[in-house]
């Protein structure tokens, strides 16, 4: 188990982040792995939130199992499928160095895309192709660095499903995602005894979270706490090129 107080004093809100998106604010989970990755390396951090990312799925699917999107999951899937093979196979050429830029530089363009892109009036049609590429990019970039949300929402937020749908389809989508994790994580060798014991001794607090984040999402008006989580990721991230750019520096 992991016992150094500054990864615990990062661990406790990043599994809190955790929770709350896996109850339905989307998004905001992205803030978990930057967190965590200024204490552990990247891959690490990944590996310990894996577990608990399993259990909080079987909630949530349970919780949202009536309202997703069929098409969305057919064609963004495969690409997952092909996107988590090709993180496994560039996961031992990676330094833990690149893959903190990654975290950080992902974090801040999913800010800055949140901030300044202006999504059209209209609900654009998506096309199978693109479903396939973003399904790929995010099944990539959660595999490496937990950070699949912002290629899952540059596909499906000009869509303008309905709230529930877009959450029901994140969830189910993010779900797969973890269970095709398992095979490379445990190739890559990430999952120790050290790291299950960490995983399951945050794992209380994530599931509560997970209900607190379901029974917001219903109640919760979303602009203000988005707004908030959009700072606060924009500063983790941030903070994590600045870690990032020190090591860089030291070599």
């Amino acid at each position: 188990m992991i016992t150094d107080p500054w990864f615990i004093l990062v661990a406790i809100p990043a599994v809190t982040f955790l929770g709350l998106a896996k109850g339905g604010f989307a998004g905001i989970g992205m803030a978990a792995a930057p967190l965590m990755a200024l204490t552990v390396p990247p891959l690490q951090a990944a590996a310990i939130l894996l577990p608990i990312l399993l259990v909080q799925d079987v909630i949530s699917v349970w919780t949202y199992r009536r309202t997703w999107s069929r098409w969305n999951l057919k064609v963004m899937l495969p690409g997952a499928v092909i996107g988590v093979a090709i993180a496994w196979l560039l996961a031992a050429q990676v330094s833990d160095t690149m893959l903190r830029f990654a975290v950080g530089g992902i974090g801040i363009v999913f800010v800055l895309n949140g901030w300044l892109r202006k999504i059209p009036a209209q609900a654009s049609k998506p096309t199978a192709l693109g479903g396939v590429f973003w399904g790929g990019l995010s099944g990539f970039t959660s595999t490496l660095v937990q950070a699949g949300a912002p290629p899952f929402q540059i596909h499906l937020l000009p869509q303008k499903l309905p709230k529930l749908t877009f959450v029901g389809t994140n969830m189910i989508f993010f779900a797969s995602v973890n269970l095709f994790k398992l095979v490379p994580y445990s190739g890559l060798g990430q999952f120790s005894t050290r790291t299950l014991m960490t995983s399951l001794l945050l794992l209380p607090l994530a599931v509560a979270t997970n209900f607190l984040g379901i029974w917001l999402v219903r109640i919760m008006p979303n602009d203000l706490f988005f707004r908030l989580a959009y700072v606060l990721m924009f500063v983790i991230s941030l903070a994590v090129l600045v870690h990032a750019t020190t090591d860089l520096v030291r070599v």
